[in-house]
């Protein structure tokens, strides 16, 4: 079994954002297989519209319909297309002028090959088949065929029926973690139902969990020492906002709790007592539930994990011994 531990992970947090006239009108006009931009104080027609000159910084608002044809400014090949990219196949990124706008649009390319693209080349809009007012609208660009239109630059109202007033963009980031050997034993200790920290040897405070090096002395820790598993909750809060995926029920606490024997607080959700009950000094102890480790390449499989804190029944500790863990 390999020491270091390692195990896929995933940072998501979607972001819904409003949007003001300029923006709703341009997604709203995808919608309606529409392209706008707006006009600049120079005369200039940017697309994407902006809401601020980008020279003057003044307020725009003359939008203007442009073509779904255009030419090619720059591009580049992408061999390898990832999880929500528009193409599942091999495509090139392309900053594509269109007809009557005097900026470039950024998007993909539906193109055979890198042979097959070049600077100057012509290309239109290709309309994904479900619509809803997204720049995944435009499914992609595609090769025009040499084709050439003129295009009359017309003043639009931006005015669409059922206009798209927010959307929700997602932000994603898939990684591989690896603990590194300190955490990797504080991790296989959990699976026996152990919390282990380090101590470090000039100060002699024990972290937890463990970091490898003492934050406030910078030297290595590597004394393993074992802690809790009761302990004593410091500080918390009260959560009143349910997250997405997390099947508790609002409000809950989570809480700071410094374990017996530890000079740092963890922290962790408090259960086992009405929400408005919970207070400092109050005595915990781990509620232990079957879960899913992080893995080496041999695989760990499932272990038990510290689901929540709950009350012990013993009486609240003293002040004085948590508060230079607050």
């Amino acid at each position: 079994m390999s020491e270091v531990l390692t195990a896929p992970l995933v940072v998501e947090f979607p972001f819904t954002r409003s949007l003001g006239p300029v923006q709703s009108a341009f997604l709203t006009g995808l919608r309606e297989r529409t392209v706008l931009g707006v006009r600049a104080r120079d005369g200039r027609v940017v697309v994407p519209p902006v809401e601020y000159d980008p020279v003057t910084a003044d307020e725009l608002r003359e939008l203007v319909e442009v073509a779904p044809t255009g030419t090619v400014t720059t591009w580049a090949w992408n061999p390898s297309p990832r999880r929500g990219q528009p193409l599942r196949t091999p495509f090139a990124w392309v900053l594509v002028r269109l007809d009557g706008a005097d900026t470039a649009l950024l998007h993909a390319l539906d193109a055979p090959g890198p042979d097959a693209v070049h600077t100057g080349l012509r290309v239109r809009v290709r309309w994904a088949a479900e619509r809803t007012g997204a720049i995944t609208d435009i499914a992609c660009f595609e090769p025009a065929d040499g084709e050439v239109t003129e295009h009359q630059v017309r003043p639009h109202s931006g005015q669409f029926a059922d206009p798209v007033s927010g959307i929700t963009a997602p932000a994603r980031l898939d990684y591989s973690y690896a603990p590194g050997r300190t955490q990797s034993r504080y991790i296989r200790a959990l699976a026996e139902r152990k919390t282990v920290g380090e101590r470090c040897p000039a100060c002699r405070k024990v972290y937890v969990p463990p970091r490898g090096a003492c934050p406030t002395c910078g030297v290595a820790t590597g004394e393993p020492v074992e802690v809790g598993p009761r302990g004593t909750v410091t500080t918390f809060c009260i959560v009143n906002i349910k997250a997405r995926n997390l099947d508790i029920e609002v409000p809950y606490v989570y809480a700071h709790i410094a374990l017996d024997g530890a000079d740092l607080a963890l922290h962790a959700r408090i259960g086992g007592i009405p929400y408005d009950q919970v207070r400092m000094g109050l005595r915990v102890e781990p509620v232990w539930t079957d879960g899913t480790l992080p893995h080496s390449p041999e695989g760990m499989g499932g272990a038990p994990i510290p689901d929540h804190y709950r009350p012990t029944g013993e009486p609240d500790a003293d002040y004085d011994s948590y508060k230079e863990l607050i």
